[in-house]
């Protein structure tokens, strides 16, 4: 095979070791455990002595933050998640799409259920549970509050004005200091996951005083993701119109300390694969954000807007934002347009082909609307880029058929030309020029290919819509990987195979398409060549075989197409056939 050729495979190779190699070794060989539920599974450390860092605790009125605990009753032990939501006075909330409550003692969000994403595919799987209140395993929770000589302690008992926070019933909370300060935060919630706070300060006392608002999320544990160079999980923003992922992940603030950014809005939390705690400011409201980690596995992000001087009988209001649910990918596209949040629908970590994913996520999303499965609306995608690519297809398949026409010419001149390479690679090229053969036809499809299999890939990895969509028979989750496999019998044996060998029905039918699509390519001159594209199908149906069921299904169908497509194009170029042997030289005499 010409050097061109050669390559060609190397550079196909290299793309596919780049694009899955770490993904099949690290799940493959360093898998991550399947989680119960959704929140972390650290427990917090017995003899913890706080549960939050209040911003600007330890500063004076209006000056700088800095970091200050605050002891906290209920975070020194884990206890039932029943108890310590029973032993404090709460605000019901009861939404469409959420449940929970409200903690009067502190004013937090703090438990808060997803009513319809449940935590597994099985029918009695429990919702997922986002928030849980301090005291309790895998804390988790968001609060607005003040800081300031008056301001409420982070253990305040607030009142509420009504038992039960739905869309359109605010509900409002109030704390009223010794010094007839009354802090008031009013508190609505939307049929989705967008939670509007509005903070009022009046200052009863006779003297003036000076505040400073801030917002915080805390959580206990990394939950049950894990952060990857293709999946980003933990801290997150969008502060001076950059998103920050690695400065602000949580091994940069265990082995770099606290960080703090300054920016005019922007946005900020927690974000697990499918599932984010933010919280947006006023985007004109200039914010010192800071990203913190504490002992027992707790980290925090909060903000600390500028200081305000209230004189007696003055009052001052301000909004700000929670956003806690599902990523959505409508739902971050309205944050984004509605609040004026930037770049909120990064939130998903779209990676590398974002401007790609995103496309490709709402033609499915299209292609789902028309066929009501998603697995349908993937082999309508597949269609809809092999129908894109054909006319660049269409050439390389015709040249490759050409290429066996010629490949007797062409074993040919290697033969004629074995020791002199520099004359048989020339030659070569004469050859292609007159038959007017391109052997690097190949290459555009295959990188064209590249950046949408990839897109693809990340549309079902980080997606919540995809999450658990169920295609056909066997495969009830698209976003999961082939559960089947022949090994146990599909199932009738009672064990369960190595993760390595584990290979399902989809991957083994994505090996026998790579393998006909395969035989149906010239083949390759060099011996060696030859055992590469031999074992290549079957190399890639163990490396698949880990990948979400959806992307094995776009594989499939896009070398059905590619195997009907040469199988047409070899009709209409047919190898000829081959040259008689020479009869042997005839001896003797007459």
């Amino acid at each position: 095979m010409t050097g061109d050729n050669r390559n060609l495979v190397l550079a196909v190779l290299l793309s596919a070791i780049v694009l899955f190699g770490w993904t099949f070794i690290a799940e493959r060989f360093f898998p991550t455990p399947a989680p119960v539920q959704q929140a972390a599974p650290m427990e917090a450390a017995p003899g913890a002595t706080a549960d939050i860092s209040t911003p600007g605790s330890s500063a004076a009125p209006g000056a700088a933050s800095a970091p200050g605990s605050v002891p906290v009753s209920g975070a020194n032990s884990v206890r039932p998640l029943p108890a310590v939501i029973a032993e404090s006075p709460r605000v019901r909330i009861d939404t469409p799409r959420l449940r929970g409550s409200i903690n009067l003692v502190g004013a937090r969000i703090d438990d808060l259920v997803l009513k319809d994403h449940k935590v597994s595919i099985e029918p009695d799987a429990a919702s997922v549970r986002l928030f849980a209140p301090s005291g309790a395993r895998d804390a988790y929770f968001a609060g607005f509050g003040w800081v300031g000589p008056g301001a409420p302690p982070v253990d305040a008992r607030w009142t509420a004005s009504a038992q039960t926070l739905t869309p359109g019933n605010p509900v409002t909370l109030r704390w009223v200091s010794p010094e007839k300060l009354a802090f008031e935060l009013v508190i609505d919630v939307d049929q989705n996951f967008v939670f509007t706070v509005t903070e009022r300060v009046l200052n009863g006392s006779a003297s003036p005083i000076v505040l400073r608002s801030f917002a915080y999320v805390n959580r206990t544990g990394r939950g049950p993701g894990k952060d990857a160079f293709n999946l980003h999980i933990g801290p997150i923003a969008v502060l001076g119109g950059t998103l920050k992922e690695g400065e602000v992940s949580y091994d940069t603030l265990r082995d770099d300390g606290p960080q703090t950014f300054t920016s005019k809005g922007g946005w900020l939390g927690i974000t697990d694969k499918h599932w984010l705690a933010a919280l947006i400011p006023d985007q004109t409201a200039n914010i010192e954000a800071r990203f913190t980690a504490a002992d027992g596995g707790r980290y925090q992000t909060d903000w600390l807007k500028p200081g305000f001087t209230l004189a007696p009988g003055q009052a001052t209001t301000g909004t700000s934002h929670l956003f806690a649910g599902a990523k959505e990918v409508k739902l971050l596209n309205a944050v984004r347009d509605d609040l004026g949040a930037p770049l909120f629908d990064r939130a998903l970590a779209w990676g590398w082909f974002w401007f790609l994913a995103q496309p490709i996520f709402a033609l499915l999303q299209w292609l789902y609307g028309v066929f009501g499965n998603y697995a349908l609306a993937i082999v309508g995608l597949t269609l809809i880029v092999r129908t894109v690519l054909f006319p660049i297809a269409n050439k390389q398949y015709a040249s490759m058929a050409k290429m066996r026409i010629f490949a007797p010419k062409m074993k040919e001149l290697q033969t004629k030309y074995k020791d002199d390479k520099a004359k048989q690679q020339m030659e070569m090229m004469e050859l292609y020029k007159r038959e007017k053969i391109n052997p690097l036809a190949g290459c555009l499809p295959i990188l064209l290919q590249i950046p949408i299999f990839y897109a693809l890939y990340k549309v079902l990895l980080i997606t919540v819509e995809i999450r658990h969509q169920p295609a056909f028979l066997w495969i009830n989750d698209l976003a999961a990987p082939d559960p089947l496999t022949p090994l146990n019998l599909f199932g009738l044996l009672p064990f369960s195979p190595p993760a390595v060998i584990a290979i399902g029905i989809l991957p083994i039918i994505l090996g026998i398409t790579m393998f006909v699509q395969f035989r149906l390519n010239p083949q390759p001159m060099d011996e060696i060549q030859q055992k590469v594209f031999a074992w290549m199908p079957w190399i890639f149906m163990f490396m698949m075989a880990p990948f979400a069921a959806g992307l094995q299904i776009y594989w499939i169908v896009n070398n059905l197409v590619s195997i009907l497509q040469q199988w047409v194009l070899i009709k209409k170029y047919p190898a000829p056939a081959p040259a008689p042997a020479a009869e042997p030289a005839k001896t003797g005499s007459k």
